[in-house]
């Protein structure tokens, strides 16, 4: 719990929410939600937006391959501050193909870096990928396999050398790639 904070005001909420499906098909659909909130009346070119009304309402799915490489994305915003933010929607498609994995940063600010796409859309998409890799991996984990889980070596718990791995995959404890 963090610490009680000094005396203050509210005066912005972004909540962003991801939620992945395995499909009938193989394939795995996974959704994000972004929105912002003030607590004041704030005033953008489209309109004033009052209190609690989401003037970023977005929402991004990215249908996944056991690959992680997508195969459909659509995108829609059910608000945003400007009439103009809606032409960054038909440049996720140039997505279909890509890999989410090493680098994905780097392949969204290709495709949608900068004036070719949305700050808040790119946002959504950087975190997706952890969304997939909460959602996918564990279908394609096979205890009996020399490969070790894809999420092993990728944080500070998951270090194949650290106690976690030690205790929950020990045939993968100091696991070396040259060995398989």
């Amino acid at each position: 719990m963090l610490s009680t904070p000094k005396s203050r005001s509210l005066l912005h909420t972004r909540e962003i929410t991801f939620q992945g499906y395995a499909r009938e098909d193989g394939l795995w659909d996974i959704e994000g939600h972004l929105r912002d909130f003030k607590t004041n009346p704030f005033q953008t070119s489209a309109k004033t937006w009052q209190p609690g009304e989401a003037f970023h309402d977005m929402r991004i799915r990215v249908t996944l391959d056991k690959e992680f490489v997508i195969k459909a994305i659509e995108a829609v915003m059910d608000g945003q501050p400007h009439a103009e933010c809606t032409a960054a929607i038909p440049p996720m498609d140039s997505l279909i193909g890509e890999r989410l994995g090493k680098g994905w940063r780097k392949t969204i600010d290709t495709h949608l870096g900068g004036i070719k796409g949305c700050t808040h859309l790119r946002e959504l998409l950087f975190n997706l990928a952890t969304a997939a890799y909460q959602s996918i991996p564990g279908a394609f984990f096979d205890p009996d396999s020399n490969k070790p889980p894809l999420y092993l070596g990728t944080c500070k718990s998951w270090d194949f050398d650290g106690p976690v791995v030690m205790r929950v995959y020990p045939k993968f404890y100091q696991w070396n790639k040259t060995k398989t």
